[in-house]
């Protein structure tokens, strides 16, 4: 739906509806808004989201998972380019929000429009703060071997994931997590305890709470050169790039095979009691290709050749047969 800058008629509903804009982009927001529509005593008055962006290989636009959804609720829309734009801060406050609630929105917000809620702006945070502030918590967390992690729901500041704590859940991140399975789980407690600390807060049962000083980790934008794999690494390391990077950039590496090298991505894997050099192939049949660690080795147990598509071990040999000595990754320095 078009957003329509006029003001807004007088609400007939209860006075208790809480008037709220939903601010997100990607799919981890969609559970958030998904609640905000599906609960009793709340307005989605708006949602903001990213512009449509190219995408593919014909580079048409696509639009955000949000705003996909707000077109089959029917909710104004409005896709900004940068949050701090006068105009659109002015569009909102014609919307007189009781709330801004936001999950991954993707860009700092202005003090204008942290200002312009009657109660504040909430943001559902996929870590627990003040571990992994920033725009990658989720994989960071896998990468670095964490056993926990959950999401916060934070009251926003003008820092960067740095507001006051309002409240907090965990969860286990399970051996056989990936960073997909992960999203998937902390998107859903996401949105619950959203819901929960709105109703909370407006209640005055809350008291917000200063993130300690002690704790504070950065969790960077993932970059494609991130999912290179170090065979000098533990294998227990290597094993948590592969889960915690899928399904981009995906943990990858070099098949030595003179006089060509191959870009080979690793998608399942485990940790393998075996030594040799690191990024030496130990062994190779239908159990799965044994590469040595730094400590240990890794078991690849699903695996995609550049322009090919994903196979496992088994059906990998039948068409690129390996051979132990073989390397992975860069030549060692002689």
């Amino acid at each position: 739906m078009p957003f329509d800058p006029r003001p807004p008629t007088p609400d007939p509903r209860p006075s208790t509806l809480l008037r709220v804009v939903f601010m997100g982009t990607p799919p981890l927001a969609c559970p958030s808004l998904q609640a905000l529509l599906s609960a009793p005593g709340f307005q989605v008055a708006a949602v903001v989201t990213q512009p449509d962006r190219p995408k593919g290989r014909d580079l048409k636009l696509q639009p955000p998972p949000v705003k996909e959804l707000a077109l089959r609720a029917n909710l104004p829309i409005l896709q900004p380019e940068r949050a701090r734009d006068q105009g659109f801060i002015e569009q909102l406050r014609l919307i007189r929000p009781d709330v801004i609630a936001v999950a991954a929105y993707g860009q700092i917000l202005p003090k204008d429009l942290l200002d312009l809620p009657r109660f504040a702006c909430f943001n559902v945070h996929t870590s627990l703060l003040p571990r992994y502030r920033g725009a990658a918590p989720i994989q960071w967390a896998i990468l670095n071997g964490d056993s926990m992690t959950g999401v916060t729901i934070m009251r926003i500041d003008a820092g960067l994931d740095t507001g006051d704590i309002l409240a907090q859940q965990t969860t286990p991140i399970l051996p056989s997590d990936t960073s997909e399975t992960l999203h998937d789980r902390l998107a859903q407690l996401g949105a619950e305890l959203l819901m929960k600390t709105l109703r909370e807060y407006v209640a005055g049962n809350i008291c917000p709470e200063p993130q300690p000083a002690e704790g504070v980790v950065y969790a960077p934008k993932i970059k494609k050169e991130d999912g290179r794999i170090d065979w000098t690494q533990p294998a227990t390391a290597i094993w948590n790039r592969v889960r915690g990077l899928m399904p981009w950039p995906g943990a990858f590496t070099v098949l030595s095979d003179p006089p060509r090298s191959h870009l080979l991505k690793i998608w399942q894997a485990e940790v393998a009691q075996h030594s040799g050099q690191p990024g030496e192939i130990l062994r190779a049949d239908r159990a799965g290709i044994v590469v040595a660690c730094g400590s240990d080795a890794l078991r690849i147990l699903l695996l995609q050749r550049e322009g090919g598509r994903r196979l496992a071990p088994q059906e990998f040999l039948a068409g690129h047969p390996l051979r132990p000595g073989q390397r992975m990754g860069p030549p060692m320095e002689s």
